[in-house]
């Protein structure tokens, strides 16, 4: 368990100090899978053979788990073929990318197609979701890569170009003329990187939005559209933002209906473009909008047959006016909101957009995590939990309007991983986040974790609209400028996720990770010598140690476990002997791997006073520390500890039920003021930093 703790953190920090270093920017991709794509095409290319993904194989478990599993008539007959051998001229993106590539299969992923239609309208984004420089001519050698963001870091996807072929057609997506395959390749590296093409069944347009570009997704709900709505879409379009829309279903019967005038609901469409034409002498605001099923178009005022276009004029209606049926149409903004229910726009984050675009978003971002004992506290309905959640500050200095008193910033909060663990039956989880003023006497502080008596008593300053389960849950807030601290959480306490919270502001902003400082506060231990320890002490050291007048770990044992076994309050499986050796290697001054008297002495009465800080923070008179007494317990032992130690000692030293019992909080308190001490013991500068050769380093970790 130890070692398998201390590699994964090493792992975990190697990652950080990459991450540091820049790595997870478009320009300097995390390698999916370690699969580099430059290697591996020159290796196919030497060997002269085409390459085979053997980490997304050609088999049903890459389709899918339960409706396209291995026992769905679904994927019975199903092939798996590459371009080449389905038309003899393939093309990999043929007189540029368009719209009209991208048409659904039988895969429910109609958002994820709508994104990537949005995707081609923005050449400078496609290609650094779709690499340049890959074909089927020059250097073919059946492997292609595409650079998808996920939570915060952008990840380089290889691939084979095997594609699942049923009836002698695509499976799922396909170009309309069927000699295109770039987007049917970037749909598969979009599936290997969620677990199979199953997972990517059901979602929201934004989830593909951001994961082709990086950005954060505003939704407006159209029945309570705002006033200016008109004017936001066409400044997002010159922005180069991506935008969705769709049609809420009532039931599970409406999935896919088909309306009067033949809108889909259920169903994700893309945005794609505005205009203002004059007709019958009125101004008339219109939204271009296409189906990604390359097909069935609205067929209401201003569809491609309709009358309204004979009324405008005629170089106007040759610029806007298309009549074929490849899914994409205009309509009145006035019936845009009529017949549509929300509307998704995604803006572009600093590092996407070109220089001459004045409009940036000032951005910070972070990675953390619910863990169940530690950090999973659930939300404010949950105030005996509801502190131990992970906290972030954020700073507001520039109210938006000169003389104005409030600033705008928006706070998105993103679950990790969710769609590959469907797989194992879990889905989202429901997560929120409240807003809250920092308290008058920790402004311009960082090293405080605020604790449940701030949260009983007060009340929060904005939060996100609703909990629910989606990847997303995004607010934007309008604040007087000050210090503010957001609180993300599951619903319910002890859900466990991985998630990246993300915060905007159109002015500049400061944000931190609001956590205690790590430091140790322990009280200085008395310099004993035996005539000052009493008599009867005295009597029963002599009696426990034996002849040689020292206590070793077998009998520090003994003595501990027949102690403890008086204490009927107390829940505890007794002291093991890898806990009494910690305790000895605090204690033990000469080295000589015992005890003597006086060490024997000091270890006594510290262990007398943990066990007063134990029943003092047991509130519920258990016998055992739940994690949220825990924490404060170990604070009230003089020990303050961040978010990621915290976790890391509810995962070494709680039971099954993530409780902790006596003799596993003794030990946890012994060996934090073991590594504690050790430290300030070398750090003889004070200066917070250690060095430390190899042979010292495991002189010590194999000591400790």
């Amino acid at each position: 368990m130890e070692a398998v703790c201390a590699t994964g953190m090493a792992a975990k920090l190697r990652s950080q100090w990459d991450r540091d270093g820049g790595l997870g920017q478009n320009n300097n991709a995390i390698k999916f899978l370690g699969q580099d794509f430059e290697s591996l095409r020159a290796r196919c290319l030497h060997s002269r053979t085409l390459f085979e993904d053997e980490s997304f194989p050609p088999q049903t478990s890459s389709l899918g788990f339960n409706e396209l599993g291995p026992r769905s008539s679904k994927t019975q007959g199903v092939r798996w073929v590459r371009p080449t051998e389905i038309c003899t001229r393939p093309a990999f993106i043929l007189d540029g990318a368009t719209r009209t590539d991208i048409c659904q299969g039988t895969l429910g992923d109609c958002w994820l197609l709508a994104a990537i239609a949005s995707l081609t309208l923005n050449e400078n984004l496609l290609h650094r979701v779709v690499p340049h420089g890959q074909s089927f001519q020059s250097q073919y050698a059946g492997i292609f890569h595409f650079q998808i963001w996920q939570f915060g870091e952008w990840v380089d996807v290889v691939i084979d170009d095997r594609l699942p072929i049923k009836d002698g057609k695509l499976l799922f997506v396909h170009s309309a003329e069927g000699g295109e395959f770039w987007s049917a390749l970037l749909e598969k590296a979009y599936a290997k990187l969620n677990g199979c093409y199953e997972a990517l069944s059901g979602g929201s347009t934004s989830e593909g939005f951001e994961d082709f570009t990086g950005g954060v997704t505003e939704m407006y709900e159209l029945r309570k559209a705002p006033s200016d709505l008109y004017s936001i879409i066409s400044r997002a379009i010159e922005r180069g933002s991506l935008m969705g829309c769709s049609i809420d279903i009532t039931d599970t019967r409406d999935m896919e209906a088909v309306t009067f005038k033949k809108l889909v609901k259920g169903h994700a469409y893309s945005l794609t473009g505005v205009d203002e034409v004059v007709y019958r002498g009125n101004p008339t605001k219109l939204v271009r909008v296409r189906n990604p099923w390359g097909e069935m178009e609205w067929t209401g005022a201003w569809s491609d047959n309709s009358r309204e276009w004979e009324n405008v004029d005629r170089s106007v209606r040759a610029r806007l006016h298309n009549r074929s049926e490849d899914g994409e149409f205009w309509m009145s903004f006035s019936d845009f909101l009529r017949e549509f229910s929300r509307l998704e726009i995604c803006n572009l984050t600093a590092d996407a957009l070109q220089a001459s675009q004045v409009k940036k978003w000032s951005s910070t971002i972070y990675q953390s995590e619910w863990r169940r004992g530690s950090t999973a506290g659930g939300c404010r309905n949950f105030p005996a939990t509801f502190w131990i959640n992970p906290q972030f500050k954020v700073i507001l200095h520039h109210p938006d309007q000169v003389g104005g008193k409030d600033c705008s910033f928006l706070v998105a909060l993103m679950q990790k991983d969710r769609r590959r663990k469907r797989k194992e039956g879990k889905d989202m989880e429901t997560i929120g986040f409240a807003v809250y003023e920092v308290p008058r006497e920790y402004v311009g502080k960082s090293g405080v974790h605020l604790k449940r008596d701030f949260f009983l008593t007060n009340a929060s300053s904005a939060r996100s609209e609703l909990f629910i389960n989606l990847r997303e849950v995004s607010t934007r807030c309008s604040l007087p400028a000050g210090e503010y601290i957001i609180v993300p959480s599951t619903f319910d306490p002890q859900k466990e996720a991985d998630f990246v919270l993300r915060v905007f502001s159109e002015k500049p902003a400061d944000s931190v990770e609001l956590d205690d400082d790590v430091a140790a506060n322990m009280p200085d231990e008395p310099e004993l010598n035996e005539s000052q320890i009493d008599s009867g002490f005295k009597s029963l050291f002599r009696q426990l140690a034996g002849a040689d007048m020292e206590i070793s770990v077998t009998e520090l044992e003994t003595i501990l476990n027949r102690i403890i076994k008086k204490h009927k309050d107390l829940k505890t499986d007794g002291f093991g002997k890898e806990a009494c050796r910690s305790m000895i290697n605090l204690m033990d001054k000469d080295g000589s791997g015992k005890l003597g008297l006086t060490e024997f002495h000091v270890l006594w009465e510290k262990i007398k006073r943990y066990l007063t800080v134990f029943r003092q923070f047991d509130l519920d008179k258990s016998g055992t520390m739940s994690s949220y007494e825990m924490r404060m317990a170990l604070e009230s032992a003089g020990f303050k500890l961040n978010n990621h130690l915290f976790q890391l000692i509810i995962l070494r030293y709680s039971e099954p039920d993530l409780c902790v019992d006596f003799d596993n909080f003794v030990t946890c308190l012994v060996r934090l003021e073991t590594m504690f001490k050790t430290f300030q013991t070398l750090d003889t500068d004070a200066d917070g930093v250690i060095s430390l050769n190899f042979f010292q380093w495991i002189s010590l970790t194999m000591f400790a």
